[in-house]
């Protein structure tokens, strides 16, 4: 069985399909990673979501920013953007069956026989495994819920708390979660969120550092693969592997095969298809 993990889709259906095809991906035997953002800018948004619906067991996909916005907008909470493409998803006849089952996904896969942990934008530096899988279940138990998902959606929005404290409590202390597991690039010194900055590290205001360069940064004991930063790009670290190559912006679309490495990114095998302008 291979293990294969690719970059935001964003709503871009057919460079995964082609990447797919080039690995020979056969969902029998195979399993697909998905770092999140499967929906929006792209121009099939819809497909993405039924393609990967329809692989079943063979796929598991995380929560990113664009599909929490998209279930947002499905509850009336707010307006799409002129940039956004979710109408596509919205308008379908099969959209609520769509939305229940992306509002099912997880915030993080950490499956105990994997080498890899999957999410969309990181894990918090202070975050050991345990509390990072224990802050993802409080808000997916939630999201999973119809009643309960529309409360904290109304919430859900805002910077504040930008930093961890384990008093936390409530939806301030999901917010900080949510924001951590799909938004998250840059810390401040005081160990702060910073959402402004979102271009690559070396053009970065040198008072922030990426989340995964943070000193001291606390061992999860795999390796972690997300996506979410399009600047950044697909890179790697001694211990992460970043996945979102901008297939959106026109660049390109990345898969990478996990199974072989034995969770050092630097084995990791890599496929990339070109995206349409």
């Amino acid at each position: 069985m291979a293990l294969y993990a690719v970059g935001d889709l964003q709503g871009c259906l057919d460079p995964l399909d082609r990447l797919l095809d080039q690995v020979r991906f056969d969902p029998a035997r195979d399993h697909l990673w998905l770092v999140g953002d499967l929906v929006n800018r792209g121009p099939d948004s819809a497909g993405c979501l039924r393609r990967i619906r329809a692989l079943g067991a063979a796929a598991t996909a995380v929560l990113g920013n664009h599909d929490l916005h998209l279930l947002t907008a499905a509850e009336g909470l707010r307006e799409p953007s002129g940039r956004d493409t979710l109408r596509d998803v919205l308008d379908q006849p099969d959209a609520g069956e769509l939305l229940e089952w992306l509002a099912a996904r997880p915030l993080l896969h950490a499956p105990p026989e994997a080498d890899w942990v999957l999410v969309h934008a990181g894990i918090p530096p202070g975050w050991d495994l345990d509390t990072a899988r224990a802050e993802a279940r409080r808000v997916e138990t939630e999201l999973r819920d119809p009643a309960r998902r529309r409360a904290l959606l109304e919430v859900m929005y805002g910077d504040q708390p930008d930093r961890w404290d384990h008093g936390l409590a409530g939806y301030d202390r999901m917010r900080y979660a949510i924001n951590a597991f799909t938004r998250m690039r840059y810390l401040r010194p005081d160990g702060r969120l910073d959402f402004a900055g979102n271009g690559p590290p070396e053009e970065a205001d040198p008072a922030l550092t990426p989340w995964f360069a943070v000193p001291g940064r606390r061992a999860i004991g795999r390796s972690l693969v997300f996506g979410h930063w399009a600047a950044l790009g697909h890179r790697r670290g001694p211990d992460w592997l970043s996945l979102d190559s901008g297939c959106v912006w026109g660049r390109g679309m990345t898969l990478a095969r996990l199974d072989e490495a034995g969770g050092d990114p630097a084995r990791v095998a890599t496929w990339q298809t070109p995206c349409p302008d």
